[in-house]
């Protein structure tokens, strides 16, 4: 029997939509649609602002300590449930179940929440004036379909550190998910308003969260097209705008680096989730005379992957999420093929053995300049370029020549060489020698990926308004 999601968590309840109409999720995998779900309306996110607005008279006066108890009750919940919520990821947007970061990272979102409020002084001194840090008001959350359950993790988590009351958008293709998060937080006892849920679509939900005269912050995260629609309806209202947008990542490898350790990194990195990452490296930046070897590094560690049903514990990568992704990646393969690049790895079409279900080859591109469109447009999908440099000057320049400025990664033996290049990379995010991401650093991108941060202090402080208090010297 087909699933259906009809109704959105308004108010500490379960409602009906004052006006919505059916929208179809389809299983990537199968290309079988499972269920239906209601997308809302503008008069939807007025109800729910209204409740979130309400709450905050209360919620925002909380103290640390209380919001800590919250979301440590919260993170309790949330790890019983997490099978369900995981089993949610693998049909609605291809997880493989041996991706468990596609829940955990949520949850670690969660746990590091807990941490920053622990250490954070909302009330300082400086000279004769007190500074207090408040929380801004009602936030709306605008989130993707590729890391569906930690994006809005990161969101709410930071958001209820300091003291602010939400209301949610999900992808329209991903929200079953956060309707399970919804339950998480509705058994964790969060109070009645401080989080909303309305499913929706951009034009519909999306824009009336973000033009809202009553939301005092949108925080967004998504395609680079879609953070500029967001910031022009949010204009209006002054309101403040956080957004992790696009990338095109350079992993910048260094004549003295591990070719081996950096091919496995990139192919490690770069096709998890079968690349529909917006850190993904997805240019290759090596010296001249160490192309041939790295393509054959990168050569073995590709044949590891076998992509295949998500359900499959032996399956390392899933389809992309919907056919119109799996149509984009196809084109950009061939755009590279008909500007002259080589493939090393991959190709056009579905792997082998699978003929159903939005299931893309690995491709490496080979023979590839910096002015070649899979150089310089975000492809969202397993596909990588690799650009070779004469110098360690250029390939600097390489690595920053984009309108992206997300992540960077440099693989390299000199310690101090490798510092001095990470320094000088354009991008919020830089990994040195493959190290992990953690929840204390802070994400977000310069230039056109987007501005403000997420995660640790740098994301609480986007949900937090300053003010100077003068006189009490």
């Amino acid at each position: 029997m087909m699933k259906q999601y009809g109704q959105f968590y308004i108010d500490g309840a379960w409602v009906d939509p004052v006006s919505s109409r059916p929208f179809e999720l389809v299983n990537p995998a199968t290309e079988e649609v499972f269920a239906t779900v209601a997308l809302g309306s503008p008069e939807d996110v007025d109800r729910a602002v209204t409740a979130a607005r309400r709450a905050f008279g209360s919620f925002g006066r909380t103290t640390p300590a209380e919001r800590i108890e919250l979301l440590e009750s919260i993170i309790s919940v949330y790890e019983k449930r997490s099978g369900e919520l995981m089993a949610a990821l693998t049909e609605e947007m291809g997880a493989p179940v041996s991706l468990k970061q596609q829940c955990g990272a949520g949850l670690a979102s969660l746990r590091q929440a807990v941490e920053t409020l622990k250490g954070y002084e909302f009330e300082t001194r400086l000279g004769v004036n007190i500074i207090q840090r408040e929380p801004i008001g009602v936030a709306g959350l605008i989130t993707p379909w590729n890391w569906p359950a930690q994006l809005i993790c990161n969101k709410i988590s930071s958001a209820f550190a300091a003291g602010c009351t939400v209301v949610v958008k999900p992808s329209e293709f991903t929200p079953v998910d956060a309707i399970v998060i919804a339950e998480i937080l509705h058994e964790a006892g969060v109070p009645a308003g401080v989080f909303n849920l309305v499913n929706g679509d951009g034009p519909g939900v999306g824009n009336a969260i973000s033009s809202h005269e009553d939301i005092d912050i949108v925080s967004f995260t998504g395609s680079t097209r879609a953070g500029i629609l967001v910031a022009e309806a949010a204009a209006k209202t002054v309101k403040r705008v956080a957004q992790e947008l696009g990338g095109k990542s350079a992993n910048l490898i260094l004549p003295d680096a591990d070719l081996r350790a950096a091919a496995h990194y990139n192919v490690s990195r770069g096709f998890s989730n079968s690349g529909q990452s917006c850190h993904s490296p997805t240019r290759i930046l090596v010296h001249e005379d160490q192309l041939a070897e790295l393509e054959g590094y990168l050569r073995d560690y590709a044949a590891e992957i076998r992509v295949g049903d998500p359900t499959d514990p032996a399956t390392t990568h899933g389809p992309v999420v919907n056919r119109a992704q799996f149509d984009r990646i196809q084109s950009y393969i061939e755009t590279g093929v008909k500007e002259g690049g080589r493939i090393i790895v991959g190709g056009p079409g579905r792997p082998e053995g699978l003929e159903r279900g939005f299931f893309v080859r690995p491709t490496i591109f080979s023979d590839i300049t910096r002015d070649m469109t899979i150089a310089r447009e975000e492809i969202f999908g397993m596909v990588t370029a690799i650009l070779t440099y004469g110098t360690v000057e250029e390939a600097i320049d390489i690595a920053n020549d984009t309108k992206y400025g997300l992540g960077a990664y440099v693989f390299g033996a000199d310690r101090d060489q490798a510092l001095d290049v990470c320094r000088r990379m354009k991008a919020g995010r830089v990994f040195y020698n493959g190290a992990p991401a953690n929840t204390v650093a802070p994400m977000g991108g310069y230039k056109q990926s987007g501005n403000g941060r997420e995660m640790g202090v740098f994301g609480m402080e986007e949900f937090l308004e300053i003010k100077a208090i003068i006189g009490f010297d």
